[in-house]
């Protein structure tokens, strides 16, 4: 399957760094969908919040988050607040792992490779946001 090759893998990678490159340069707020397990925050988010997190996670990219966005060689990094304590930490994620890249609810992005395991079958990331729902036929 084209989605197991690394080439495939590279070219996704490549083109998400280059839509979050625009995106940046432009000012323009977005909304990221990523595989979480790669994720890192410094410092760490406790526990009371990180219970409520699935595999798959969506990031508003807007106002203070978005000033502090920024690529550093494969990487999306940004600072963010976290539940009503509003606590703060620096996220770290692996450009390789965004499923999606939206921008005021209209896909810019989807990459079928960024959570499949090389020995399973991929799931649909698009499908996997909620807010696609009504773009999917059933």
């Amino acid at each position: 399957m084209i989605v197991n090759l690394p080439y495939f893998r590279e070219l996704k990678e490549q083109h998400a760094k280059d839509i979050l490159m625009i995106l940046l340069e432009r000012d323009e707020p977005f909304s990221i969908l990523a595989h979480l397990p790669a994720i890192n925050f410094n410092p760490e988010l406790p526990e009371h919040i990180t219970k409520q997190f699935t595999d798959v996670i969506i990031f508003a990219i807007a106002n203070y988050t978005l000033q502090s966005a920024h690529i550093l060689d494969d990487n999306f990094i940004f600072e963010a607040g976290f539940g009503e304590e509003n606590i703060g930490s620096v996220v770290t994620v692996p450009i390789a792992n965004i499923i999606q890249i939206t921008q005021d609810e209209v896909p810019l992005f989807i990459n079928a490779a960024a959570t499949l395991p090389k020995e399973e079958k991929p799931k649909n990331p698009f499908a996997m946001n909620p807010r696609n729902k009504k773009f999917i036929k059933e």
